[in-house]
């Protein structure tokens, strides 16, 4: 990083590789990457010491085979990248295995009430990370940790009184090697275990999640996903939300996920009595920003890493998305639901807060706005350095096109250019 805090990755098409690059590549030995739905829930039952109810049957099949058969087509691939989703699929699947089994024993559990959560939506890097962290130092809402998200029930007894939770610390240990191999990704979307991270990992367990597209190249499983009614998926998710208040509330939820963003209407039939906030960012900006990420990280998975071929698929699943906003925006009502323009939000985060509680009818309290106030002082935009992105040379990607395809966006909301 250089004296003005500016971080200038020059080798994202070429990318120089240490020797832990290189085993995150090869992969674990012994590993069979080229599993099917069978492997992958008989891997997740021994996992889980043979539990075997894997709860209703939701279409979780299907779409596990879908996300497998996607798999096997992006051939660029490392075949440590391609274990890496592979490994996410039986955890996820174990989850859901200790998740029926604690209902089973437990059915009050879906008595619980979740009482007018609130959710976060808007375009990756549009600021819904720092959003909901910021909110989430209000104690009267129920958030989720990253730890938490990862493994919501415990595989194991609980810890002693004072001890860290074994998942926080496998977690933090993932997440602490990741990061050692890629020391900029801090500057653009650090994985603390403890930080507040996104309900749609949940949404994981019933495998309708968008975080496989974050990790391959799957257009087949993504035309599957926008082909088919998620609806069942959000009902699903309530579900694991009532698991996680009845080991911790309260049950009022913070919630956020770039992915709710084309699951308004989904959403809005399973928690009608839910606040919607919704982010918007220019659309050129995110796209500049989130390339520049996830082409950071696949010198890990992927070989070659292409570049521009990873802008192309994103720019199109950006449109996508914005598109499914737009169609369903309709589904929230005024009096449940705004619109945060990036450049406004930024300018006057005091005024934002005011305008969510108020939103949310819950009251702001002394202690509440300190909480607040002092997240913000702690956690100034930058504070990792500021990356330097470069959308047009290392992408290939002609902006002035960019912003003509995005003008049904631009319509729809007044969004601030950001060059």
């Amino acid at each position: 990083m250089s004296k003005s805090g500016e971080i200038v990755i020059d080798d994202l098409a070429q990318p120089r590789l240490t020797p832990a690059i290189e085993a995150a590549r090869a992969g674990p030995p012994g590993f069979d990457e080229e599993m099917g739905v069978d492997q992958v829930l008989s891997r997740a039952v021994d996992l889980t010491g043979g539990l075997d109810d894997f709860g209703e049957e939701t279409g979780f099949r299907e779409r596990l085979g879908i996300v497998l058969q996607a798999l096997a087509e992006d051939r660029g691939l490392t075949r440590g990248g391609r274990i890496t989703i592979i490994d996410h699929a039986i955890r996820v699947m174990a989850n859901r295995l200790r998740i029926e089994h604690l209902v089973k024993r437990n059915p009050e559990i879906l008595d619980i009430q979740i009482d007018r959560p609130i959710f976060i939506a808007g375009l990756p890097r549009s600021g819904t990370t720092h959003l909901v962290n910021w909110l989430a130092r209000d104690e009267r809402l129920r958030s989720l940790t990253l730890w938490e998200s990862e493994e919501p029930v415990p595989s194991g007894p609980p810890p002693a009184p004072g001890a860290p939770d074994p998942r926080a610390l496998r977690s933090a240990e993932m997440w602490g090697h990741f990061e050692a191999m890629l020391p900029h990704m801090a500057a653009m979307h650090g994985m603390d275990a403890a930080s507040i991270h996104e309900d749609n990992e949940l949404l994981y367990m019933d495998v309708n999640s968008y975080n496989w597209e974050w990790q391959a190249r799957i257009p087949r499983w993504t035309d599957h996903y926008f082909a088919h009614d998620r609806t069942i998926s959000y009902r699903y998710e309530k579900k694991v939300l009532q698991v996680l208040t009845w080991q911790r509330g309260p049950n009022r939820w913070l919630l956020k996920s770039p992915q709710h963003m084309e699951n308004l209407a989904a959403i809005r039939s399973v928690f009608p009595d839910a606040a919607m906030i919704i982010t918007h960012r220019d659309p050129v900006a995110v796209i500049r920003s989130l390339t520049t990420m996830l082409s950071y990280s696949d010198r890990i998975r992927r070989d070659p890493v292409d570049p521009p071929g990873l802008a192309s698929l994103w720019i199109g699943r950006i449109e996508r998305l914005l598109r499914a906003c737009i169609e369903q925006r309709a589904a929230w009502p005024a009096d449940q639901s705004a619109d945060l323009l990036f450049h406004d939000y930024m300018a006057d985060q005091e005024r934002v807060m005011r305008q969510v509680y108020d939103l949310a009818g819950l009251p702001l309290t002394a202690d509440a706005e300190r909480a607040l106030l002092a997240y913000l002082n702690e956690n100034p935009r930058n504070r990792h350095g500021r990356v330097i992105y470069d959308l047009e040379g290392v992408f290939g990607v002609d902006t002035a096109a960019l912003r003509e395809r995005f003008a049904f966006y631009y319509e729809r909301f007044p969004v601030k250019w950001e060059d």
